[in-house]
């Protein structure tokens, strides 16, 4: 590919729409100590180990080693070392995408495995491979239920992440989809059964919630999926944490699923990549956009793995496809795929219970300091929780940064009606000690001068 760099007046005419006067000013927000100088300061005909040494130095710096208790859709879990062993093996990395089954076939065989094995956890009939991550899972999931339904409208609890529904409203707005939203019940955190239900016309083509929820709380899908059904609308079920399915009852009463499988394995890696998936039940599996692995056998009985179906226009007729987002991400569904071998039915459980049990005892400690309670109650959760602080989050989450401890997100940005409320969460990776010293910092307020 040719590099055709931009000429100066291009440059020029480009800063002059941003109100920027050169490139100086365009970076001036950074901090200067954070600026990369032209003469960097690096040793000098040194050798190879000592060069490493250096840079392993000057990563220390980073803040590696902070105790964290973000989540919402991001979510830090310990990663087997022999996840990055097994990705790098040769028969894996074949062709960008496997329009030749004979020189793909280490690539199919994984994308098969991945697809069997959260079809099982999803309680779906077939699952795909793959979506970029889950935003875009949850918004494909939309139009692929406007294809089945022949319906122009949707509906989405306001407990579905905000920036999920952000991306599906970005759908929705270029494709002449109206959305409708329905509340929050404010004593326990589930969409608010009346409002959803309200919210549902017999032009709704998907009912979109999430669980557990943007709030950390399990849905309850059974009902939900009640209200769906009974008016011809197809129910789509958000999973953001894929390891809550080792505890939490899949969602079977859905008929889409939209899940973000980065938990299984996939480091947050500064932002991605994700892992996406839609799976689905299997009258509508036409309607799936991404690809479909299978396996056959041969004339001598030998087991070979092929493109079952590929609805991409790269495959079929434009006027056909469902869609073009779905590039091959077989490497993540790998990782992920490695992930939930190595930890097995049993393991995912104990895994699950695990996240529960360190999430319990973080909300119990932070929630019994002073002017602290959890938001919600009532409904089960899984490893996030909404705590209501009577201090505002911008002081108490210094203290904690101070102490190299990343506090909850605070939640006001999105639900302006959440002053003071932030999300916690506390996966495997969190100690109790860690927690315990996150809920003194909380507890002690700086002495006024």
């Amino acid at each position: 590919m040719r590099y055709l760099p931009k000429s100066p007046a291009e440059r020029r005419q480009m800063l002059a729409e941003i109100g920027a006067g050169s490139i100086d000013d365009l970076f001036a927000s950074i901090p200067a100590e954070y600026r990369l100088s032209r003469d960097l300061d690096l040793p000098r005909q040194q050798a190879e180990s000592e060069i490493v040494e250096y840079f392993r130095a000057a990563g220390a710096k980073n803040f590696t080693s902070y105790a964290s208790f973000l989540g919402a859709g991001a979510y830090r879990h310990y990663r087997p070392v022999i996840i990055d062993s097994l990705v790098q093996r040769g028969e894996f990395l074949t062709s960008y995408t496997p329009y030749q089954a004979e020189i793909s076939q280490g690539t199919l065989q994984a994308i098969f495995e991945f697809q069997t094995m959260i079809a099982e956890l999803s309680g779906m009939d077939v699952a795909n491979a793959s979506m970029y991550d889950g935003s875009t899972a949850v918004a494909e999931a939309a139009m692929m239920a406007v294809r089945v339904t022949g319906r122009r409208q949707a509906a989405a609890a306001r407990s579905v992440h905000p920036e999920h529904r952000e991306v599906l409203a970005t759908y929705a707005r270029h494709q002449g989809l109206p959305i409708a939203l329905a509340g929050y019940d404010p004593k326990t955190g589930r969409a608010d059964l009346a409002a959803l239900e309200a919210a549902v016309t017999k032009e709704t083509a998907a009912v979109l919630v999430q669980s557990p929820n943007f709030f950390g709380v399990i849905e309850d899908i059974p009902a939900i999926a009640q209200i769906a059904h009974a008016k011809g609308a197809l129910l789509i079920v958000s999973i953001t944490e894929a390891v809550s399915l080792g505890l939490v009852r899949p969602p079977v009463e859905a008929d889409i699923v939209a899940m973000e499988a980065q938990s299984f394995g996939v480091a947050l890696t500064y932002g991605g990549p994700y892992c996406g998936v839609i799976a689905a039940k299997e009258q509508y599996v036409r309607q799936m956009p991404g690809r479909l692995a299978g396996q056959t056998i041969d004339a001598n009985g030998n087991r070979g793995f092929v493109l079952t179906l590929a609805t991409r226009e790269q495959h079929i007729r434009r006027e056909k496809a469902t869609s073009n987002i779905c590039t091959n991400q077989a490497l993540v569904a790998l990782m992920a795929t490695i992930f939930m071998a190595v930890y097995g039915k049993e393991g995912m459980r104990e895994l699950a219970e695990h996240n529960l049990a360190k999430a319990e005892y973080a909300a119990k400690m932070l929630a019994a300091q002073p002017g602290a309670k959890l938001r919600f109650a009532g409904a089960p959760r899984f490893h996030e929780f909404v705590l209501q602080t009577e201090e505002a989050p911008a002081a108490w989450s210094e203290r904690l940064l101070e102490n190299k401890i990343v506090g909850g997100i605070d939640l006001s940005r999105w639900y302006p009606e959440m002053q003071n409320c932030t999300l916690w969460c506390a996966t495997e990776v969190v100690t109790r000690e860690q927690i315990d010293t996150a809920a003194s910092i909380l507890a002690a307020k700086p002495v006024e001068a």
